[in-house]
């Protein structure tokens, strides 16, 4: 029997024990009942319901039974609601594989931890052969903007397939709410169909999660693009209020800085680790830097030269981002490959 659930008091702990269908049911409304209290709005609490679906939907299938505990979390300013999974059965014997979409050890289509994956925020697996499987998860509250959003950036952004082709291997993200922007390029490993699926499994989770720490983004894209090619990206994350931008890059997309005034090369010496998301990348390192209203941000695929420098382009680094970007790729876009470009410089600058 489950705790019955009480609105006036959302600290109480919600535990299932889940032994057939019909309790895969009870533990889907009670996660849906649960965030709509914390304050999910409908269409996050339905994929929050959908996450321990799938969870509980294993524990039948794989697990001969187990249970389902809910209950709200904080931590670090944030609110959220928390769900753990818990059985005595065989274990998984391979994790990576088992998030990944299409593997299946039960005849079914095996999108089941790669779904949880997407839905929560945060995921961790122990699973051992003599002591079952353990799974923790979260998915926080999205940040409320009260009235008109100020946006204190401005973003520019361009892109196109290689060949003028109609996949593009490429993707971009740009998100803003208050006190916080993040931008990013995705680059799908090669060209056609198999980039653009990886490409754009990266820039939905990323969308999905944006205001996540940036370590998070990448173990969540690392999951989702398992069943892919692969990507290479880099995000960048503002902290307007600190005049600060914190970058994680995996792979080779290029980051540059400009003062927008001069047009001159920023002093800006990140680490960028080599590898592939979806292949066992390793973790970016996150580097903090700066950011004034005389600071230019320019991101771009490898679809554009490398070997090029502000002075160059000093009149077009003047220009509104917009037409930065479409002006650089314009110059620098190389035909044989997907291009991308994101500007992004102050409003008031």
């Amino acid at each position: 029997m489950a705790q019955e659930l009480n609105a006036a008091h959302p600290e109480r702990l919600i535990v299932i024990q889940v032994q057939w269908q019909g309790d895969v049911s009870y533990a889907s409304h009670s996660a849906r009942q649960l965030a709509r209290t914390i304050g999910f709005p409908e269409p996050h609490a339905e994929e929050i319901a959908l996450a321990v679906q799938e969870l509980a939907t294993n524990l039948v299938k794989h697990a001969a039974g187990g249970s389902i505990q809910l209950s709200p979390a904080t931590g670090q300013g944030r609110t959220g609601i928390e769900i753990r999974s818990d059985d005595q059965g065989p274990g998984i014997p391979d994790v990576d594989r088992a998030i990944t979409d299409g593997y299946s050890t039960a005849g079914t289509l095996g999108t089941g931890l790669g779904t949880v994956n997407r839905m929560m925020d945060e995921l961790e697996i122990r699973s051992l052969p003599s002591a079952g499987t353990h799974i923790v998860c979260q998915r926080w509250l999205r940040p409320a903007n009260d009235g008109p959003l100020v946006r204190e950036l401005d973003f520019g952004a361009a892109t196109r397939p290689y060949c003028n082709s109609g996949e593009n291997g490429d993707a971009l993200v740009i998100k803003q709410w208050e006190g916080y922007a993040l931008a990013g390029v995705i680059d799908g490993l090669g060209h056609g169909q198999f980039a653009q699926r990886a490409a754009q499994a990266a820039r939905n989770y990323v969308e999905q999660h944006f205001d996540q720490p940036l370590p998070n983004l990448f173990r969540g894209v690392e999951r989702a693009c398992r069943a892919t090619r692969g990507v290479v990206m880099a995000l960048v994350r503002f902290d307007l209020r600190k005049h600060a931008f914190t970058l994680a890059s995996v792979g080779n997309v290029e980051v540059r800085l400009f003062g927008t005034t001069s047009g001159s090369t920023q002093r800006f010496n990140p680490i960028i680790r080599r590898g592939i998301i979806g292949l066992n990348a390793p973790q970016p390192v996150c580097f903090e830097h700066p950011w004034t209203s005389d600071t230019l941000l320019v991101l771009h695929s490898d679809g554009l030269r490398t070997h090029w420098s502000g002075d160059e382009f000093a009149e077009i680094l003047r220009e509104p981002p917009s037409k930065v970007a479409h002006r650089l790729l314009i110059a620098l876009g190389k035909l044989e490959d997907d291009a991308t470009v994101v500007v992004v410089r102050s409003k008031h600058s």
